[in-house]
Order: structure tokens, then C-alpha cells, then sequence
């Protein structure tokens, strides 16, 4: 059992798993949100796993952590994943403001803790202002952002909702980032989508915290 104690006043917001207890200052964690699926220990790695596991630690991201430790249950999917997902986040030709809103916007679509907070860092970092963050997590409209940043907004909102993007929106986005870049946009939306289902699929990591998001 994992009991958390806020600091009075804390604002704390209830989600799926987790119980008020006593007075409503502590919370206990339900045994259904231990990991369905557990990441793969450095220790236990199948020889073609610790072979997917190298080319990640020798890379960018210096190791196998969060979703990808997971992954790396199927080596072949893991490696496939992994070599695309290192194309977008540091190869592709997307602004990394731009990349990084659509991973929110893609982490929001799916309530994905993790990748949210994650990527909030990262896009705060690249000049996604505060109130656009905070605005996307509480959900209705997202209020900072800079007018290329609506643009990918709206594509990537409307694409996660509808399935498709109206001609008017894709449009905008082609003219914005030519075809190319609408193609590497759309692929962050579906990577990061890829990556928010294996984890809500597997609860892992298990969030341990309040979601960020208003719903």
C-alpha cells in the first residue's frame, strides 16, 4: 500500500485508482494499479533485448527508461519504435516548440501522466509559454499560444479527435511547415500516441501523483 500525505491546502484531484482515506488528506493506492506489464530489469534482459538496449544507451537518450523499458518486453517492437522516436525528437526538422506542443497535445488527448510531464519540462524549455501548458491540461480552449503554435495545435487537436484534419487546418499546417513537416507532425501525434497507449495499457509507469489534468 502507498499512502501520500499533501501538505495542507493542497489542491489534490481524484483519478482512477486511487481512494480517499480518513480525513481526505491521505490517498491508497489500489493493488489494480501495480504494473500490468513490468519493465524489463537491466539484470533479467534476454541477450536480444540487451542487443535493442545498447543501441539506446549508446545513443541520445543515454539509457532505457520509462515507456521504452517497457517496450523492450518485445525487443523487435522496441527497436523499431525507438529508431523512429529518435528521428523525431532529435533529428526532425519541427521546431522544438512545435514538436513539443504536439506531444501535449497528444499527451492530454490520451490522459498520459508520465509523457505529460516529461514533455511539460522539455516544452517550457523550448518557449511554450506557462499559461499555454497550464491552459492544454485544464482542457477548452489553450490560451499563449504563438500563432505557428495554433496552427499546430489545431492540427493535432483535430486529429486526434476526428480522425482527420479539415482543409482549412491543413492548409494552415502545410503552408507553415511545407509537406514534409506535416508528415513528421502527424508522426510525433502517432508515436507519442503509441507510446501513451503501451503505458496506460501496461499502468507503468504507475502514477503516483494526481493527474495534471482537469478531467
Amino acid at each position: 500500500m502507498i499512502i501520500i500525505t499533501p501538505a495542507p491546502g493542497s489542491a489534490f484531484t481524484y483519478h482512477a485508482g486511487i481512494e480517499w482515506m480518513g480525513s481526505g488528506w491521505e490517498k491508497k493506492m489500489h493493488e489494480d494499479t501495480a504494473p500490468r506489464i513490468a519493465a524489463v530489469a537491466a539484470t533479467m534482459m534476454t541477450p536480444e533485448q540487451q542487443s535493442a538496449a545498447d543501441v539506446v544507451t549508446a545513443g541520445p537518450r543515454g539509457g532505457v527508461r520509462g515507456p521504452f523499458a517497457v517496450l523492450l518486453n518485445s525487443p523487435g517492437a522496441f527497436s523499431a519504435a525507438q529508431g523512429l522516436g529518435a528521428y523525431l525528437r532529435f533529428q526532425s526538422a519541427l521546431p522544438a516548440n512545435l514538436r513539443e506542443l504536439a506531444i501535449l497535445t497528444t499527451a492530454r488527448h490520451w490522459h498520459q501522466d508520465y509523457e505529460w510531464r516529461i514533455h511539460a519540462a522539455i516544452a517550457q524549455e523550448a518557449g511554450v509559454s506557462e499559461r499555454a501548458i497550464e491552459s492544454l491540461a485544464a482542457g477548452g480552449s489553450v490560451q499563449g499560444l504563438s500563432p505557428e503554435e495554433s496552427i499546430v495545435h489545431a492540427f493535432c487537436h483535430q486529429l486526434h479527435r476526428t480522425n482527420d484534419v479539415d482543409n482549412a487546418t491543413f492548409s494552415a499546417a502545410e503552408r507553415l511547415l511545407e509537406p514534409a513537416g506535416v508528415i513528421d507532425l502527424c508522426a510525433v501525434c502517432g508515436y507519442y500516441a503509441l507510446l501513451a497507449m503501451v503505458m496506460n495499457v501496461a499502468r507503468n509507469p504507475v502514477p503516483v501523483t494526481p493527474s495534471p489534468f482537469a478531467d
